[in-house]
């Protein structure tokens, strides 16, 4: 009993701490997007700007992370349509209180449909070994990163075009192929993420045979972990309070304002 115990409480902390930085990272960005462009202060799109090009770095990492814990889930296929519930939860949210910033196909999304797919076909992927597995998926999402912008290849060396028609279609926006009109203040499409999902699922297959390194199982900034612990929870509630913070400081910043003599 005492060892069923022990395997139940095993748990590889650094990826809680990875997770909740890559939350963390996420938070602080979002935080600087609402200041910049909901608040429209000049010096938080500014710092935007010159953030852009490494937030796809720490979603990736928060991505590739939840494939990781696909293995230490009893039901990814519940799990999924949880998460999608809540996804749905937060377009009708944006949709009805922030219609400028509506989440018409965001992260939450696009990680419930990978959750569903590896619930369904997870137990056949076990047939193909680790390594290998990864090394698939890597590959296949280097080739879709341009899928949003039309192409399809090794970015920087060669590329080939997408269908033009595929981008002009009112559905095919949760592939990766958005038509003009198409709106998402959040947008994580299948093409090419569910290939950074699948990556961390092969990888995570590691976890319960105890193959990664120990000095990953041990707790190193135990404020990370919980955050990564709970990350769902910090990401339904960090939006609401940043535009809560926003507010409150504006009114005292008008009250302040207000001060001057008659």
């Amino acid at each position: 009993m005492a060892d069923e115990a022990k395997k139940k409480k095993w748990r590889m902390h650094m990826i809680d701490e990875v997770r909740g930085l890559a939350v963390v990272c996420m938070i602080f960005y979002h935080a600087l997007y609402t200041v910049g462009f909901m608040f429209k202060v000049k010096w938080g799109v500014d710092i935007i700007d010159k953030l852009m090009p490494a937030e796809p770095w720490f979603a990736g990492v928060f991505i590739f992370i939840s494939g990781m814990a696909c293995n230490l889930s009893k039901s990814n296929l519940e799990r999924g349509v949880k998460l999608g519930i809540i996804a749905l939860g937060v377009t009708l949210v944006t949709y009805f209180f922030a219609p400028d910033f509506l989440i018409t196909f965001g992260i939450l999304h696009m990680l419930s449909i990978c959750m569903i797919l590896y619930g369904l076909i997870g137990k056949y992927l076990l047939i193909i070994p680790i390594w290998l597995g990864a090394i698939l998926n890597v590959l296949i999402f280097t080739l879709l990163i341009g899928t949003q912008d039309g192409t399809f290849g090794v970015p920087y060396l060669i590329a080939w075009e997408f269908p033009k028609e595929w981008y002009s279609t009112n559905f095919l926006f949760i592939f990766g192929f958005p038509n003009k009109s198409f709106v998402s203040a959040d947008y994580f499409p299948l093409l090419p993420w569910v290939f950074m999902f699948f990556c961390g699922a092969f990888i995570g297959r590691l976890i319960p045979k105890k193959k990664l390194p120990k000095w990953m199982a041990k707790k190193h900034i135990p404020p990370l972990a919980f955050v990564g612990r709970h990350a769902l929870l910090f990401y339904l509630a960090h939006q609401p309070l940043i535009i809560l913070i926003c507010y409150l400081v504006k009114w005292v910043m008008a009250m302040f304002m207000q001060t001057e003599p008659q």
